[in-house]
């Protein structure tokens, strides 16, 4: 078992943010699933490798050619990948896991955690897709994906497809016990 985890390779202004980027890392070898991620030594993604090597787990880091001298690779990985381009990043990423955990980050980690999300949403995988919601970080987007549901773009079952949880543990407990939805996604007016 391994989950792909999409996160900063910034650590943030919060030092927690590092801190549970660490921990969570450390959560992973602890039940024995595997770390699949970015590649890098440094940021959040440096954090959470870290912190599931220091405690025995796996780390498979997957890094395009033309990020290896600015995201520096990690040194230490179980494995490490290298590919072409983003796109194949992705695709090595979700080839080598069963869940996605994102944590906090910029736009490559939110275009990573809703690629992954979408895929979901038309069936083209069946994995839990989490956000673990460190100190609040997620709370604007969230808002925004109730307006979504809201507005008509988005069903309330593809909405509840995300566990979003600010405790490890029940992150991973959640996303252990997810059975993906077998509606599919269009919505009518009629509905």
């Amino acid at each position: 078992m391994r989950y792909t985890v999409f996160c900063g390779s910034s650590s943030g202004f919060d030092e927690n943010f590092k801190r549970e980027a660490y921990n969570l890392g450390k959560a992973l070898a602890s039940k024995t699933i595997g770390l699949v991620y970015g590649g890098a030594n440094v940021g959040l993604m440096g954090a959470v490798a870290d912190g599931c090597l220091d405690h025995g787990g796996e780390v498979i880091g997957v890094l395009p050619y033309f990020l290896k001298n600015v995201e520096i690779e990690h040194k230490a990985l179980t494995e490490l990948f290298l590919v072409e381009s983003m796109h194949d990043r992705k695709a090595k990423l979700n080839e080598l896991s069963h869940g996605v955990i994102a944590l906090p980050g910029g736009y490559g980690t939110l275009e990573e955690l809703f690629e992954m999300i979408t895929w979901a949403q038309l069936g083209l995988h069946k994995k839990p897709v989490a956000i673990l919601n460190t100190d609040h970080f997620y709370d604007p987007l969230l808002l925004m994906i109730d307006k979504m549901v809201e507005k008509g773009f988005l069903k309330q079952i593809n909405k509840e497809m995300l566990i979003v949880s600010d405790q490890i543990e029940d992150l991973l407990d959640r996303m252990e016990k997810y059975e993906a939805p077998k509606e599919g996604k269009w919505i009518t007016k009629e509905k």
